[in-house]
């Protein structure tokens, strides 16, 4: 008796009704207006020598970074769309497919990667000369190691079960694929903090004292559960000033820089943790995840209507990652879309929670600089890679929200 099979609408009505559910909620969770913004100008609060810094930085590193992005791209294209990914496989000479096909996405990921590091090398090496990096080589080569690891047992591990899938149920493996998938990207999200963080940074409580009991008060008052703040070691690897949130439920982590606890003003501190405090109050992790939940199944019952069976042939490993890499790369842009969206919102979150534009600004002034951050970026290069809005830009939203609530900021650069 021949297996049943799907019925050949049921993928596409499932992806239009995936593809109408994403973009729902997208509309709906993104703040797509938050308060009148000024035009932008960078040199209102930074001098000509911190443009200049930023200017020359950036010029140097991002003929490296770029084809470093270029590459890491083009590679899984190249062997995933020619013969070089059947060559691959078959040239492992594995016998179970079960292990070959991990094998597989990890040596891609192992070739990108090595094809990369020259580029890397000269990227670190510029940032090491501007004083953004600190870390020494060796743990450099470590980190580049363990994201490897990761993202091959990520990938292998999808790439595994959908695979067996196809090869159990050959025209209706979308379904549970997708299902599969999406529970995937909810367990990863979920276990994020306590799994793959700590193989980077360790983590200790903040030590008990006047900003630590701030910062809790500050929650407090938000309405936010937080039971720690982590102070995460980052200073062995960079001198930029950073905070977040991750995880949800009882995986939910505030965490801050090193970095930002040893020469920041507390003032500015305080602003930083507000910002992540608003994450944590919208809810914007757990609404992340929801879209990636929402985005994978969408993508698997895409890669069927793309592969259909013939993804159950395990030699054709590289084109499913090959067409994971030209997934991720074009979403990539919408994700940024939103995220900036969402980091504007944390930032009028800060500003409604603290009060406090005038630190606000000089916070946004301060981090850009330490952090050498791009100032007025190319539109190519704020769509595809700004997860942030710009300095200049989350400057003129605290100088608005000032302006709005009987008060002005006067421009930095004229002090």
């Amino acid at each position: 008796m021949p297996k049943k099979t799907s019925s050949p609408w049921a993928p596409r009505a499932a992806g239009g009704v995936l593809a109408l559910a994403l973009v729902f909620t997208i509309a709906v969770t993104t703040p797509w207006h938050l308060i009148d913004l000024p035009k932008p100008d960078a040199a209102l609060d930074f001098t000509a020598a911190e443009i200049a810094r930023q200017n020359a930085f950036r010029h140097e590193i991002l003929r490296w970074s770029t084809a470093s992005w270029v590459i890491s791209v083009v590679v899984p294209l190249v062997i995933g769309f020619s013969p070089l990914g059947r060559r691959l496989y078959d040239g492992l000479r594995i016998r179970w497919w079960f292990l070959a096909v991990p094998v597989t996405v990890a040596g891609i990921a192992l070739i990108t990667n090595l094809l990369t590091v020259p580029t890397d090398v000269l990227a670190q090496r510029v940032s090491l000369k501007y004083g953004l990096a600190v870390q020494n080589w060796r743990l450099w080569v470590w980190d580049r190691g363990v994201n490897w690891a990761i993202t091959s047992l990520g990938v292998g591990v999808l790439a595994i079960v959908l695979v067996a899938l196809a090869k159990r149920w050959r025209q209706g493996w979308w379904l549970p694929g997708a299902i599969a998938a999406a529970l995937l990207v909810l367990g990863v999200s979920f276990a994020y903090p306590v799994l793959i963080e700590p193989r980077f940074n360790n983590f200790t409580s903040m030590p008990a004292g006047a900003l630590r009991n701030d910062f809790l008060k500050l929650a407090a008052e938000d309405g936010v559960p937080v039971k720690d703040v982590l102070v995460a070691d980052a200073s062995k690897r960079t001198t930029a000033l950073n905070a977040y949130v991750s995880g949800f439920g009882s995986t939910r982590r505030l965490v801050v820089y090193d970095t930002l606890l040893k020469d920041t003003p507390p003032a500015q501190v305080r602003l930083v943790v507000a910002h992540e405090l608003g994450h944590a109050a919208e809810d914007d992790v757990l609404h992340g995840t929801l879209i990636g939940v929402l985005g994978t199944a969408f993508g698997i019952t895409l890669l069927y209507l793309l592969l259909g069976a013939r993804i159950a042939d395990p030699r054709r490993t590289a084109v499913l990652v090959a067409l994971i890499a030209a997934g991720t790369t074009l979403a990539s842009p919408i994700q940024n879309l939103v995220s900036r969206k969402i980091e504007a919102r944390a930032d009028y979150h800060s500003l409604r929670l603290t009060n406090d534009p005038q630190n606000f600004v000089a916070m946004q002034h301060d981090l850009a600089v330490r952090n050498i951050s791009g100032l007025d970026p190319s539109a190519w290069r704020y769509w595809m890679f700004a997860s942030h809005p710009t300095a200049p830009e989350r400057i003129a939203m605290g100088r608005a929200w000032a302006a709005e609530n009987g008060g002005k900021v006067p421009p930095l650069a004229q002090r």
